[in-house]
């Protein structure tokens, strides 16, 4: 399959899930379904329970974590982009949409992205695929906005958490130090910690772990091995890797090797 709208997205169907996810983001948006069991999430501080047929919605950089209990989900994770191109063509407005409601029981809009994830899994035509999930993401978007912003990166407001983040994510496979932060952003080790934790909502050591684990993810859904992947973002230790993935995402690696249950379309 070739959509450039899905290049590089992650797709997750998880039959049994049980247990904590630790707090974590996602650069991308994070849109899921709950089929079964339910979850408790905790978003911006706030908490709130997702129960079968409902939707859950985080944006981009939004700081969450939360408790499942045999829940059985099925979440995507489409890039900024693609969210804009769906409200730019809907309201001739390029806005990144922001949508305030964290959890949505609403069974149309569960129906239509049901519908997109079955053509996906299944890889039928691109047209279908891609319809689907222009029929869901324009009914979200068009429904459920609760607000806009400029079309730039989630923290290009704020220059210092910006460049910091460029900063680690162009070192993610060495061991940044604290002084080597807080000297890229011309702060003091104590006011470089205050600063970053007040915008993003984790500490840098916490940050930079999460960035691992994502990466770590993509390349092992790219086909890297387990112990390749962790060492390919700094994880000298596989089972300090394997344990702070399970901590973010609720299940192991090895998961990943499950090709029909996890995708990274190309």
């Amino acid at each position: 399959m070739n959509l450039k709208m899905l290049n590089n997205t992650i797709f997750e169907d998880v039959k049994n899930s049980n247990g904590n996810f630790s707090k974590h983001f996602h650069d991308t948006y994070t849109i899921g379904l709950t089929h079964d069991g339910l979850f408790k999430s905790v978003n911006l501080n706030q908490t709130t329970l997702a129960y079968k047929n409902s939707t859950r919605i985080i944006n981009p950089g939004e700081v969450h974590c939360g408790d499942s209990q045999s829940w059985k989900y099925t979440n995507f994770y489409p890039k900024i982009e693609v969210l804009v191109q769906i409200h730019e063509q809907i309201f001739f407005d390029k806005k990144v949409p922001i949508f305030e409601k964290h959890i949505v029981n609403d069974i149309t809009l569960y129906g239509l992205l049901y519908k997109f994830f079955l053509s996906a899994y299944s890889n039928v035509d691109d047209i279908e695929i891609e319809t689907n999930l222009i029929h869901a993401l324009s009914y979200l978007v068009k429904k459920y906005t609760y607000n806009t912003k400029s079309f730039n990166n989630i923290f290009d407001d704020k220059s210092i958490i910006k460049n910091s983040i460029e900063f680690i994510k162009d070192t993610l496979d060495s061991n940044i130090s604290l002084e080597e932060l807080a000297k890229n952003s011309s702060l003091s080790k104590y006011h470089f910690l205050r600063v970053f934790k007040k915008n993003v909502g984790l500490t840098p050591h916490h940050y930079i772990l999460t960035q691992k684990i994502q990466k770590a993810k993509e390349l092992i859904l790219q086909g890297q091995s387990l112990n390749q992947a962790g060492l390919n973002v700094g994880f000298n230790d596989q089972s300090h890797f394997i344990r702070n993935f399970r901590k973010i995402y609720g299940y192991s690696p090895k998961e990943l090797l499950q090709k029909s249950n996890f995708i990274l379309y190309k």
